[in-house]
């Protein structure tokens, strides 16, 4: 399994370490154990929160009220759960550039 990703009951927690006022959306590669996703959105009025949640949210093919922060709402690193994501689709879907999808 990948080191940002953790299955969990009814779904996934992803490790996140968010870059916002990025040029676009993107998963950028990994920060340590985390996937670094950069969004579009300023970490204004939480903003960029709802935006990395609706890319995982689509990047997974799941709704958007599927994915919330669970832990660091207000820090770059931040947990995300993901619930109804199967854990070896979402590491395949939410795999760094460049790494072989597992």
């Amino acid at each position: 399994m990948t080191p940002f990703l953790q299955p969990a009951a009814g779904g996934v927690r992803i490790r996140v370490h968010a870059v916002p006022r990025a040029s676009r959306s993107e998963v950028a590669g990994l920060q340590g154990e985390a996937l670094k996703v950069r969004v579009k959105a300023p970490p204004v009025d939480g903003k960029a929160n709802a935006a990395l949640c609706e890319f995982v949210a689509d990047a997974l093919g799941l709704p958007k009220r599927a994915v919330r922060v669970v832990a660091g709402e207000t820090a770059r690193e931040k947990t995300l759960f993901a619930a109804g994501a199967d854990p070896a689709r979402a590491a395949a879907a939410l795999a760094p550039p460049g790494d072989p999808a597992p």
